[in-house]
């Protein structure tokens, strides 16, 4: 546990893995499902099209599939 922006800010289970794996193991985690914000580590170490790539396959494969949606929407 920690405080970001004055508020508890609660570290959980680390997912790491192919897209559809990644998906079916986030949209069956109850807390993840009941989260408002989740916290996404990039790495600096594998540079910038890597992370360009990673955060594409969040976006358009993963999200859709957890039932996220934008800010916004």
């Amino acid at each position: 546990m920690g405080v970001i922006d004055g508020l508890t800010a609660r570290f959980g289970k680390t997912y790491a893995g192919a897209p559809d794996v990644l998906a079916e193991q986030l949209a069956a985690d109850a807390a993840v499902q009941s989260a408002d914000t989740l916290l996404l580590t990039v790495t600096n170490q594998l540079g910038v099209d890597f992370n360009a790539k990673m955060l594409g396959n969040i976006a358009r494969r993963i999200a859709p599939a957890v039932g996220w949606t934008p800010a916004g929407s």
